[in-house]
């Protein structure tokens, strides 16, 4: 419609200046997280992101700063810009800020052109589990813990138990496999930009220079001076958002919510929170 009224507009109105929508993926990559802490997922980003791609503009700008997460959320996420990027038509553009890793880069790989700062984090293409152990917590507070099982492997991995061997490599032999389809979504959308480094798999992580010799960004710069390189200097960019306000966000806004509900989604967002944390520390951030 806007390129319509510019044609019918006399020449010396009509504006040539381009407008890039631009949205923001921030965070830990998660299913659901919490009411409090928000994660990245399908569910929180898929409105954004449709958004986006329904603006009237020859490409879409996608800004990432995650030190990754959910594999699943990470792929569906990456697969929705995939898909409505060739349903449209339309260029992607990744702009990496403090770090896309692991997760984050995931999602990265669905831009045509990763830009990153030198100083970004990228890669960690690999996969990771971390928990406690507590097996000698309960004998020492007196407590007995009592488990009951249809399956001789539903307590797998508990905890509170002594870890077993067959138990770990079950979860190994789980994390190759994600690791493989990850491995192959990198060669499959960078080619032969990747170079041949036999780190480039091991989950290892690089800055943005270093990525850009490994082929993991296709080059170096901030979103505003490349996309005013790629579409004139009159180029605008405007921030897709979701209006979220104070109680529509914590799910308080025309509901009943209890003060056990409140309190629980508190808790629930402190250890959302913890988490966050851990994945954002790795990268010393």
């Amino acid at each position: 419609m806007r390129r319509l009224i510019n044609r019918l507009l006399p020449k010396s109105w009509r504006s040539d200046a381009v407008t890039i929508p631009v949205i923001r993926l921030q965070g830990a990559i998660m299913a659901g997280g919490s009411q409090f802490r928000p994660g990245l997922s399908l569910a929180t980003t898929a409105g954004l992101i449709e958004k986006a791609f329904a603006f009237e503009a020859p490409a879409v700008a996608i800004a990432i700063n995650s030190p990754g997460g959910s594999p699943v959320q990470s792929r569906l996420i990456y697969k929705r810009i995939r898909d409505l990027a060739t349903e449209k038509n339309k260029r992607v553009l990744v702009f990496v800020e403090d770090v896309a890793a692991s997760g984050g880069y995931m999602i990265a790989l669905a831009g045509d052109e990763i830009i990153a700062d030198p100083s970004s984090i990228v890669g960690s293409i690999g996969v990771v589990s971390a928990s406690f152990g507590f097996p000698e917590l309960l004998k020492k507070i007196g407590v007995e813990r009592r488990v009951h099982t249809a399956g001789q492997n539903k307590s797998v991995l508990d905890p509170f138990r002594p870890e077993k061997k067959e138990d770990v490599e079950r979860l190994k032999a789980l994390q190759l496999e994600v690791h493989e389809t990850f491995i192959d979504m990198v060669k499959e959308r960078r080619g032969p930009k990747l170079k041949d480094d036999p780190d480039l798999f091991t989950g290892l992580f690089w800055t943005g220079k270093r990525g850009l010799d490994l082929g993991l960004v296709d080059t170096l710069g901030d979103m505003r001076g490349v996309l005013k390189q790629c579409y004139g200097a009159k180029t605008r960019l405007k921030l897709i958002s979701q209006p979220r306000g104070l109680f529509s966000r914590f799910g308080l806004f025309g509901s009943k919510a209890e003060p056990a509900d409140i309190a629980a989604a508190a808790a629930g967002g402190l250890a959302d929170a913890a988490e966050q944390r851990a994945l954002w520390s790795r990268y010393g951030l």
